[in-house]
């Protein structure tokens, strides 16, 4: 992933509440899988399988923080099991194994976590963090961000 996606990452995070997180999870996989597949293609079999084990990292960190007190959460389970499963058979052939099918198991997910997100109102899991408006300032050929928060003194941790 290089920097600009990290940056935009980043400031997305920062301000997210629990589903919008969940959303961009799944939209890091999906880039992650799209990347080792172009590495794939290339021949690159080392960036390819780092790619896999930051999707496969992904998928554990969302099968983790699933809810058991909620039916949903032992079938999201399985799917994320079986989607693990197609991870881990594509780092040991070295070769795209049924990600097409991930993928579009992924994105359903994506579809349906943005429409829930749309409907949480809940405050951003990240406090303390500074508050990021796009489109206040335009630099020669770029959209810059102002990042403003009066209280700058309250950021961090605090004892």
């Amino acid at each position: 992933m290089d920097r600009e996606k990290q940056k935009v990452y980043t400031a997305r995070v920062a301000q997210a509440n629990r589903s919008e997180l969940v959303v961009i999870m799944y939209e890091l996989i999906l880039d992650s899988v799209d990347t080792a597949v172009l590495y794939y293609q290339e021949g690159n079999k080392e960036e390819a399988a780092q790619e896999m084990k930051r999707a496969q990292g992904l998928l554990q960190e969302l099968r983790g923080s699933l809810d058991f007190q909620y039916h949903l959460a032992l079938r999201l389970r399985e799917l994320y099991r079986y989607i693990n499963e197609q991870y881990v058979a594509t780092l040991v052939k070295q070769t795209p194994v049924h990600l097409d099918t991930c993928q579009k198991m992924i994105r359903g997910l994506l579809d349906s976590f943005e429409e829930v997100a749309k409907q949480d109102t809940s405050p951003p899991v990240m406090e303390n963090s500074q508050q990021v408006y796009a489109g206040l300032t335009y630099g020669k050929d770029s959209l810059n961000e102002v990042l403003v928060d009066g209280t700058e003194s309250s950021r961090g941790y605090q004892a």
